[in-house]
């Protein structure tokens, strides 16, 4: 037996015209695909950046590289601005370490170079030598005025932020919040504890 399949009539004209169409929406629908999974992971490595090499410990480049050595708190490379001076090293670094001789300083003023070392002398202290040192959250308005760089009225800022606040964390809490120059806190901290 034969049997014969009839189509519609005219199918020819039918698939001539849905063919291209076809295709069409098939290649519309491909293109928004990848371009949605294109802009996913971009999105992704934005929110995920590959982590740094951590076994290269040099800051990113800007601005100028120095080394600092000697006795400041961290001694190491540090990245400073353009135009920075050697107390900005010093205070990336950390500040004056307790052992610091502070009668051979750098000079404080002095402008960077790229690649310089900025070295910071250790005291040579005979065994009777110590360095007394005040609490920022104890001392009195006359022991702080001891302290290099406080003037009785930044001594008594001090005392009213450590009483309505509950005391310091951190001894640059006197740069960040009171308003310390970065200078006089380089050497002063020398002289503080908490």
């Amino acid at each position: 037996m034969r049997s014969h399949l009839r189509l519609i009539p005219g199918w020819k004209q039918v698939l001539l015209l849905a063919a291209p169409i076809t295709l069409a929406g098939g290649a519309l629908a491909g293109a928004y695909l990848y371009a949605s999974s294109v802009s996913a992971a971009g999105a992704a490595a934005a929110n995920h950046p590959v982590p740094a090499n951590p076994s290269l410990d040099v800051p990113p480049p800007a601005g100028l590289l120095v080394d600092v050595s000697g006795a400041v708190a961290n001694p190491g490379l540090y990245r400073v601005p353009r135009g920075g001076r050697v107390y900005d090293a010093i205070a990336a670094a950390g500040g004056l370490s307790p052992d610091a001789d502070l009668t051979k300083l750098p000079n404080l003023a002095g402008r960077l170079t790229d690649g310089e070392q900025v070295k910071v002398a250790y005291a040579k202290t005979t065994s009777g030598t110590v360095v007394t040192r005040t609490n920022l959250n104890t001392a009195t308005l006359e022991e702080l005025v001891t302290v290099p760089g406080f003037t009785e009225a930044f001594a008594q800022d001090v005392i009213d932020y450590r009483t309505n606040f509950g005391g310091f964390q951190n001894t640059r809490e006197l740069v960040d919040i009171l308003g310390m120059s970065e200078a006089e806190y380089v050497i002063a901290r020398r002289y503080l504890t908490l």
